[in-house]
């Protein structure tokens, strides 16, 4: 049976949604009974339908301080004891992006809410707003987050300070001198939490777009041998071996040229309409003496609007053969719209690509 690949659209807007909103107010007189829960949904429901997620988030935090009765110290001692009714874990990052916007002249309370809030959501984006004004004081407490019994807030450690973080801004000190992060990756290395280990693992993804070799020199030393360290190795190395990185591929044992024949590659079916599906399938037939490691990706040279395409490298296999061995691979990819992609109309080339060497080609033509 052919392996089905499918994308997850992003979190939306409606995340923060009226009911959400409602759900806010309900909770905080819950919690706070002199709270006024009319005026904090007239002053969060302005403009909601024209406002992006991140935009919403920030809108209600803002209303929270506008509405919230106290100075910072007494507004967080409220929304600490929200935080565990609120019922959607990215719904409750308004918690922590409040921290963001009113506790930069507090630091320390700042800093103890952001680790206590994460176990409810994430304070990933919040806590970069204090790595922005204090790089070096606040990367201090985060190299003790990475020491804490607490899986959400030892992954905090390490998303926080993600130099390229997605829906957040860059930290350009941390891209031009990934240096200060070291001792947290260091400590995170063979975490027991695979939610930690992928944080990490994305974090030094993110570093390699900018400094390879620092990655290389920093996990040089790190035992392959331990599972969890080897998994974050490899999901690191990620975007250079889809580029077809020489250094990445013969890290993992698959830097040598590829001795194998492709038997066939094809794209089915060969027009198709968007909404669709196209099926990848190939045989390889090694030719090698003797057993091979071979890292197997795809390449989809999507349609731009204005003419053009884009590739997109996806990753399918890793393999191991032996001499004479065969390798059959089938894989589906829906074609249709996704809030991170849209498609265009017109011939769509499909790429084999075996230890980063392209060896095959096909197409497919795609109507709109």
């Amino acid at each position: 049976m052919a392996e089905i690949e499918t994308e997850a659209a992003p979190l939306l807007k409606e995340i923060f949604n009226r009911d959400r909103l409602e759900h806010f107010a309900r909770e905080t007189v819950a919690v706070h009974p002199d709270f006024d829960g009319a005026r904090f949904l007239t002053l969060a429901s302005i403009g909601l339908d024209d406002l992006s997620i991140m935009q919403r988030l920030r809108q209600i935090a803002v209303v929270y301080h506008d509405v919230l009765p106290g100075g910072f110290a007494t507004n967080l001692e409220i929304l600490r004891a929200l935080a565990p009714r609120i019922n959607h874990g990215f719904a409750s990052m308004v918690l922590s992006e409040y921290v963001a916007l009113y506790g930069q002249d507090h630091f320390d309370l700042s800093m103890d809410a952001l680790a206590f809030f994460t176990r409810f959501g994430s304070s990933e984006f919040a806590v970069r707003h204090f790595l922005l004004k204090d790089l070096a004081r606040t990367l201090k407490v985060m190299e003790r987050w990475s020491r804490d019994d607490n899986e959400h807030v030892r992954r905090l450690s390490s998303e926080g300070c993600r130099p390229r973080l997605p829906w957040s801004f860059q930290l350009k000190d941390l891209i031009s001198d990934p240096s200060p992060v070291a001792p947290i990756l260091e400590n995170l290395r063979s975490d027991a939490s695979l939610y930690v280990r992928k944080s990490v693992a994305n974090h030094l993804n993110d570093i390699t777009k900018d400094h390879p070799a620092w990655v290389f020199d920093k996990i040089a030393d790190w035992p392959k041998d331990d599972p969890r360290t080897s998994w974050i190795m490899k999901q690191a190395l990620r975007t250079l071996i889809k580029k077809g990185d020489a250094r990445a591929l013969h890290f993992f044992g698959a830097g040598h040229k590829a001795e194998v024949t492709v038997d066939s590659f094809s794209v089915t079916p060969s027009s198709l309409k968007l909404g669709g599906a196209v099926k990848i399938a190939v045989r390889l037939i090694s030719t090698a003496s003797a057993s091979q490691k071979l890292v197997i990706d795809y390449a989809v040279h999507y349609v731009k609007k204005a003419g053009g395409t884009s590739k997109k490298v996806f990753k399918w296999k890793e393999v191991t053969l032996g001499r004479g061995e065969t390798c059959d691979l089938a894989i589906s990819r829906a074609i249709r719209d996704f809030t991170t992609r849209v498609h265009y109309a017109g011939r769509h080339s499909v790429e084999l690509i075996v230890n980063g060497e392209v060896l095959a080609d096909c197409a497919f033509e795609l109507t709109t």
